[in-house]
């Protein structure tokens, strides 16, 4: 993971704003639960009346209060409340209309200790009230008939029984109700509060209705504002981790190409195409995922799954332990889908490499599975690779799928739990309808935010063995450096090019296949390489531009080592025509200009003339504008391999190499393209390998090549004297007359 945090560092505002804004989102949605609880018990239950003292309160009803409380709770709730005589009320006289009529006594505070002891000892009084009142009734139901029953009681029966609350008390007939509030735990207590606080306020004018009307907007203003603030909260996160996603998935992709485009052949051998292209497009889009999702769940799931634990214990601690079993459920899921899936992630990539692999194969080599009629066998290769993937892929998906059936199961029977656990808390007076919701959002919450950890925690393994892959092309240490001092080097009236004991070896190979090749290639020569099959031609003149660096010896430039010089000045000194054409997805004048980019309209066509690729190409209806499809494809070899050419001679290079580039041209063609190119590179030092002597014999120097050593050196003429593989090559191609 060194590598994502590596590339995540250039976005530590970006990430830190999104973090920000992540811990808005998590406390919106946080904050809800406890308002739909508050708009449940005190908006709807309540009538919007919450728990605790009431605001104001008359003088009959302090009086009442205090029948039930004892001395000391009497003074608390008697210096809770400031007497306001009638019409001084101000601005409390709006909200309860008979303070302008009649004394009131009026809450002082209603924050702080002093504040929370009023509403204790107001609830005791409720209840203790209350609770004489049943016994009332049910020691005398004739004669206290609606007298006992609080849901109908009226204050001014109250009042009218304040005279025999009075003697009961003195006679110690209220000490056990009194008591028995005290000593309760229950809500019943707070409930009945509230509807005796119903009571004071419409005795001073309160509009009940109106005031509940008041309370239920009010909380659904907030609530939308807290939705839409965590809604705002959202889209911003979500921005900003697209906008990282996306900018680090370019720049890893980015330095991955450069990298690659930097290889030698050396470390291309280490790398098939088909996995290169796999590291580049799936690998870094797996990285791109696990940002995108992971600033958006990675921090978000632990957050809200804290978060919703601690708010869900504050709303019933007595059902904490059903988020416990919850939490053990999904926990066990998490861990057995862990085990099962994550082995599977590396072996994906891999088998993705292999897909790709025989499919480049296939469409590359298409024409040659059709002529040699092996189109079954290429459909087995192909069904095979197809069939790995699919049976890893589908028992990857099919572990996935059962993940989230299994976490909806938990969910639903969470719920179910909590509404029954909760239904007998409520019947008893321990919980409110509003905290039973909110505790089931918090359990949903809770179980969601595992359930999204789950997926990063099988997302977090693929992505690891897809940074891994990256890392490894990134780590590659490169064969071909550029020297700490650069040299250069004056051209001149040309460039010699010598080979000084120069011998060569694959990597870790054990035997060299070139061994003590020495040569001077000087400027207005042309120096041929020939040898049978396998005699190392191509790999010799790939030193040349430090496709490969040599084992032993040297290779210069006008007496300059060419390790000595910058790659850039080295290879824009060559113009180079790979053994196999490759062309570029544009057009003629595009693929000729690739060789220098600047080139005017007559350089081009100078070129394609030299090379021989005017006469097809007047042919075409839109001439050097013509199109050319992804290598090449739609011209034949010879007419791609003289594009090829030309692409070479428009840099008018001080050197050319020609790897076997002549052998898909006939004949005809071939003499002409050479006698063009001996007047065009008349200056130039030319390295040409071929395997037709016809295309060589007027070199003025060959070197015969037989398993990487120099076996003949010299003219066409000496080397038929002296050279018996020479003689032998010459023999099998030409006719006694040719010979000479």
């Amino acid at each position: 993971m060194k590598l994502v945090f590596r590339y995540l560092k250039p976005f530590a505002a970006a990430l830190t704003v999104s973090i920000v804004f992540l811990f808005v989102q998590v406390l919106c949605d946080l904050g809800l639960p406890r308002l739909m609880s508050d708009m449940v018990d005190t908006g709807i239950q309540a009538g919007g009346i919450e728990q605790g003292a009431p605001e104001a309160i008359s003088a009959e009803g302090v009086d009442l209060l205090k029948t039930f409380l004892s001395e000391q709770d009497a003074e608390t709730l008697a210096n809770g409340y400031a007497s306001t005589p009638a019409g001084e009320g101000g601005a409390i006289a709006e909200r309860f209309p008979a303070a302008g009529t009649q004394d009131v006594y009026r809450l002082t505070e209603r924050d702080g200790e002093r504040s929370e002891a009023v509403d204790e000892v107001y609830t005791r009084a409720a209840y203790a009230m209350a609770l004489t009142m049943q016994s009332l009734q049910q020691a005398s139901p004739e004669g206290a008939a609606g007298q006992g029953d609080t849901g109908s009681l009226e204050l001014s029966q109250l009042y009218a029984m304040a005279p025999m609350f009075a003697e009961l008390k003195a006679s110690g007939g209220l000490d056990a109700y009194i008591a028995a509030a005290a000593g309760d735990e229950s809500m019943a207590g707070s409930q009945i509060a509230v509807m005796f606080t119903r009571l004071f306020y419409g005795e001073l004018g309160v509009d009940l209705k109106q005031f509940q009307r008041d309370y239920i907007v009010g909380i659904g203003l907030k609530m939308l504002g807290v939705a839409l603030l965590g809604g705002v909260a959202a889209i911003v996160v979500g921005w900003y981790a697209s906008k990282i996603g996306t900018s680090v998935a370019m720049r890893m992709r980015r330095d991955v190409f450069e990298k690659v485009g930097r290889f030698s052949n050396a470390e291309y051998d280490k790398f098939s195409t088909a996995s290169l292209i796999t590291r580049t497009t799936n690998d870094v889009q797996q990285i791109q995922t696990l940002i995108l999702m992971g600033i958006r769940l990675l921090l978000f799931a632990p957050i809200m799954g804290v978060g919703g634990i601690i708010l869900a214990i504050r709303s019933s601690a007595s059902m904490s332990w059903i988020i416990a079993v919850a939490v053990i459920a999904i926990v066990g899921i998490i861990l057995i889908m862990f085990a099962l899936a994550v082995p599977k992630f590396k072996t994906l990539q891999k088998l993705i490499d292999k897909l790709n692999l025989v499919s480049r194969e296939n469409l590359s080599g298409m024409m040659v599975i059709r002529a040699f009629g092996n189109e079954r066998y290429e459909e087995g290769r192909f069904e095979q690779a197809n069939d790995n993937l699919r049976r890893t892929n589908r028992f990857v998906q099919r572990t996935m799928a059962f993940l989230f059936p299994a976490m909806t199961l938990v969910m639903n029977l969470i719920t179910l739990l909590i509404i029954w656990v909760g239904a007998h808390q409520i019947a008893a007076s321990e919980l409110q309808i509003g905290n039973m919701m909110a505790f089931m959002q918090y359990a949903m919450q809770i179980i969601m935010s595992f359930l999204f950890m789950s997926m990063m925690f099988l997302m977090v393994p693929r992505a690891i063995a897809s940074a891994e892959r990256i890392q490894e092309v990134l780590n590659t240490e490169l064969t071909i450096r550029e020297p700490a001092d650069a040299k250069t080097f004056e051209r001149g009236d040309g460039v010699t090019v010598e080979f000084d004991r120069v011998s060569f070896r694959y990597g870790n190979a054990e035997e060299a296949v070139l061994e003590d090749i020495s040569f001077t290639a000087k400027p207005g020569q042309t120096t041929a390489f020939i040898g049978t099959t396998g005699a190392r031609k191509s790999t010799l003149v790939n030193l040349v531009p430090r496709f490969y660096d040599v084992t032993a010896g040297r290779i210069t430039l006008n007496g300059i080592d060419i390790r000595e010089l910058s790659q850039k000045e080295l290879r824009e000194t060559i113009g180079y025509v790979p053994q196999k054409g490759i062309l570029f997805t544009g057009d003629i004048a595009s693929n000729v200009r690739y060789g220098y980019e600047t080139a005017d309209e007559t350089e081009v066509r100078e070129a394609l003339e030299v090379a021989q690729a005017s006469g097809f190409i007047e042919k075409m209806e839109q001439g050097v504008a013509s199109p050319i499809s992804q290598g090449g494809t739609n011209v034949s070899g010879g007419q791609r391999q003289r594009l090829a050419i030309a692409r070479a001679l428009i840099r008018k290079a001080p050197v050319y190499i020609f790897d076997d580039s002549f052998s898909a041209l006939d004949l005809k063609t071939d003499a002409a393209l050479r006698r063009a190119l001996k007047q065009f590179t008349s200056n130039a030092t030319v390295l040409v390998v071929a395997q037709r002597v016809s295309t060589i014999k007027n070199a003025e120097q060959i070197i015969v090549l037989d398993h990487g050593r120099i076996v003949g050196k010299g003219t066409h003429e000496k080397l038929l004297e002296s050279c018996p593989t020479y003689r032998d090559i010459a023999e099998s191609q030409l006719t006694k007359e040719e010979l000479g």
